[in-house]
């Protein structure tokens, strides 16, 4: 069957009806589920502006059927409606993906503020199940939240329930744009096969915050901005004094020249006076050799003043540049730790692996430092699971954690009955599995961490730091400048790179 292109229903439209109204042609377009269509300028007589509404419309319904014929799976999928809900809540910490249900959820540190439906990848192209973070954001590729630099995010595009995405998270380009203003690079996208929710959870191996570390960033911050302010009116100070000692050389310059042209009168007038003849040229050029010498004597002396007024200017210049030049060196040493202070306030994320037994640390996409662990009975499974620091409690000494687990997609018998209900009842709202706290405190007994190794971590918690237990060891895809990426080896991997 004939593939329908917006230039191809263009022209077969306008051989049989002629001009018509722009918007139609965009109404038109719309219904036959080619968003993708140019939107075509077309003129409008109007003696004839409703007849050719009326053929537009009977030539665009008989289109519609043939799209429809020739691309079924959209016109089946278009009559799922996208669903948006949302409530009242702070910044966004993390969003899941559920695969199973085609909806993504976004959380503050109180609960889920946003929920909308989504199209994952298609078979070839499978959107991965695991773990991944907001890389990167591109507005002018549809919203685009970049997950993996392989090609896997999290965009706009036509309305969930047509065609799955290519690798991708694709929601509405409204959903789309209020998730891309919403978030920060670092957020952690959880992929799961199934459905989860987080739960609050305490576990001493879950850390409280380190508030030491704000106050001394905020002081370094502040520390950046008073040397940056003095730096300035040091270089304002120089600039000042260059100015003053300019405007005072001028007169220094213009008795210079006018003693030059002196001391050459003064030799004329002594050539002059040696090759006179008579008593009376004799006379005349004693006369201006005396003026010559009393003139030189005179700019002599008003160049002396004159240098005299410009040195304290001269000197007070040298000075300003000296300091001008140490309050730079200073500006500079202190932007460099406001830097390293204010990168010392991003939060960390850390890793372990079960396969490598080991803990990597990352902070602003960089990896800081890893130690070996033990993983007790290291032979049977733990899971994997996202343990994410929300936020400071009791006067900032502690931090609530949340724990996201991720159903590996093997089949259990509370999960199966579920989702039996949930089939019976397609269409209504079904709220995410939360995540079993037996299971994921299990996994935070079974790891001992040396006690140094848990003292340096404790120096670096900051909200919204999160913690990764897997049995997985980290995708191919943990590159620079990229959060930890694990992936589900129980999943589809189509659509990234292999581990």
């Amino acid at each position: 069957m004939m593939q329908w292109t917006g230039e191809a229903i263009h022209k077969h439209v306008a051989s049989h009806v002629g001009k018509f109204e722009r918007t139609t042609l965009c109404v038109a377009y719309a219904q036959a589920g080619r968003p993708q269509m140019q939107m075509l300028p077309c003129m409008v007589n109007p003696k004839h502006k409703h007849t050719s509404l009326r053929r537009a419309s009977l030539a665009f319904a008989g289109l519609a059927l043939l799209t429809s014929a020739a691309d079924h799976a959209i016109a089946a999928g278009a009559r799922t409606k996208p669903s948006v809900e949302s409530r009242s809540g702070g910044n966004p910490i993390m969003a899941i993906v559920s695969l199973r249900k085609q909806r993504i959820t976004v959380y503050d540190a109180d609960g889920w503020i946003w929920r909308a439906t989504i199209s994952s990848g298609q078979k070839a192209r499978a959107m991965p199940a695991g773990i991944l973070s907001v890389l990167q954001k591109r507005n002018e590729q549809n919203s685009n939240l970049c997950l993996a630099w392989s090609g896997i995010a999290l965009h706009g595009g036509r309305p969930p329930g047509s065609p799955p995405s290519s690798g991708c998270v694709r929601t509405s380009f409204a959903s789309a744009a209020r998730l891309f203003d919403a978030t920060r690079l670092g957020m952690r996208v959880i992929v799961t096969p199934r459905d989860a929710a987080p739960i609050e959870i305490a576990h001493p191996k879950l850390l409280p915050s380190n508030s030491e570390a704000s106050a001394l960033a905020a002081a370094g911050a502040a520390k950046a901005v008073e040397t940056a302010s003095k730096a300035y009116e040091a270089r304002l100070a120089a600039v000042t004094a260059s100015r003053e000692a300019a405007r005072l050389m001028m007169p220094v310059r213009v008795v210079e020249n006018l003693r030059r042209r002196a001391e050459r009168e003064l030799v004329t007038a002594e050539a002059t006076l040696a090759f006179a003849i008579s008593a009376e040229a004799k006379a005349q050029a004693e006369d201006a050799k005396t003026k010559a010498l009393e003139k030189l004597d005179e700019l002599q002396a008003q160049w002396v003043a004159a240098k005299a007024d410009l040195q304290p200017k001269l000197d007070a210049v040298a000075a300003a540049r000296g300091a001008a030049a140490s309050a730079e060196v200073m500006r500079v040493a202190a932007a460099r730790a406001a830097q390293e202070a204010a990168r010392d306030l991003e939060p960390i994320s850390m890793f372990i692996s079960r396969k490598t037994q080991r803990i990597y640390v990352r902070q602003a996409f960089h990896p800081i430092w890893e130690r070996p662990v033990t993983i007790l009975d290291a032979d049977r499974p733990m899971g994997t699971h996202v343990f994410t620091a929300m936020e400071r409690t009791n006067g900032d000494t502690g931090m609530r954690w949340s724990a996201v687990t991720l159903d590996d997609g093997q089949p259990r018998a509370g999960l199966v009955a579920s989702q039996g209900r949930a089939r019976g009842r397609k269409g209504q709202a079904i709220e995410p599995i939360s995540t079993d706290p037996d299971s994921a405190k299990t996994a935070l007994d079974r790891i001992v961490i040396p006690q140094d190794t848990l003292d340096r971590i404790a120096g670096m918690l900051l909200p919204r730091s999160s913690l990764i237990i897997s049995d997985e060891e980290l995708s191919a895809e943990t590159a620079k400048d990229t959060g930890f990426v694990v992936v589900l080896s129980s999943e589809r991997q189509s659509g990234i790179r292999s581990r």
